[in-house]
């Protein structure tokens, strides 16, 4: 006759988390868009928190709740708001013997990952986390007694690795200058070689609304003569049609010079 284990806290908790935690971790392989991959992955940190916490290992589930979850996960995010949500990967290999080295890890993750399960499941008497808090008075000590006395040197083996991690990946990110950086000179000089040659004035271009009737960004500037000044608009807004009717604007000069005009006319009339 078969035992089954007694209800347990840490039991009820793996039961219902370890399938939730299979299933999300299989969407994030299977998910086609790069955000519901990281909503799936964080589902597997909360669960994986809830059994550390079942399982009375403190430290480690509110690291995973501050640094995975919270840190490590919105940082994920962050990447895939810059690179854009419909970015797709490419499937062309850029580095040689990619494939392989990625072939390689995985069936050594799988070894690492049959290797833990075994000598979990084939162990004689697993001792378990709470023999192992009770003899350094707690988990938190626990793993501070491990990590700084048996464990330090893989400690800052890691932290090296992470530190050079970070470092290779703002050098990886960082892109090389299309072009040299124009200083002023550079930039008054291009300016007079303009207008040397194709009569581009070297000053800034008018604002908008400026001699108009209305001060509005939309609004070209007008000439003395009562014309347009076309640099007087942005390019964007003139795309995109916002840019009111410059008949009304040229109307008040036009009238003005025809009334000049009209007075001169009839001025040399009478000289006649």
């Amino acid at each position: 006759m078969i035992e089954l284990p007694a209800l347990t806290g840490d039991l009820i908790a793996f039961v219902v988390c370890a399938p939730l935690m299979v299933l999300l971790a299989i969407g994030i392989v299977v998910a086609r868009k790069p955000v519901h991959s990281a909503l799936c992955m964080a589902g597997v940190m909360i669960g994986l928190a809830v059994i550390y916490a079942a399982q009375d290992a403190s430290f480690l589930f509110v690291v995973q709740i501050i640094v995975y979850t919270g840190a490590i996960l919105m940082l994920f995010l962050f990447v895939v708001m810059l690179i854009g949500v419909d970015t797709r990967d490419s499937v062309h290999e850029t580095l040689k013997g990619h494939r392989v080295l990625s072939v390689l890890g995985a069936l050594g993750l799988a070894g690492l990952v049959f290797l833990a399960v075994a000598q979990t499941v084939f162990a004689d008497d697993p001792a378990g986390v709470a023999v192992a808090n009770a003899e350094h008075g707690g988990n938190i000590q626990g793993v501070a007694a491990l990590l700084f006395t048996r464990y330090v040197i893989l400690l800052e083996a890691t932290s090296a690795l992470l530190i050079t991690a970070a470092v290779g990946a703002m050098v990886l990110a960082h892109g090389e200058k299309l072009r040299e950086v124009r200083r002023q000179p550079e930039l008054m000089a291009e300016r007079v070689r303009r207008y040397a040659t194709d009569g581009v004035h070297p000053g800034p271009d008018p604002n908008s609304g400026v001699y108009a009737r209305t001060n509005a960004i939309s609004a070209p500037a007008l000439l003395p003569d009562g014309s347009i000044a076309e640099n007087s608009v942005s390019k964007a807004l003139a795309m995109r049609g916002a840019v009111v009717a410059v008949d009304e604007l040229r109307d008040p000069t036009a009238g003005a010079f025809a009334r000049i005009e009209a007075v001169a006319q009839d001025l040399e009339g009478e000289v006649k």
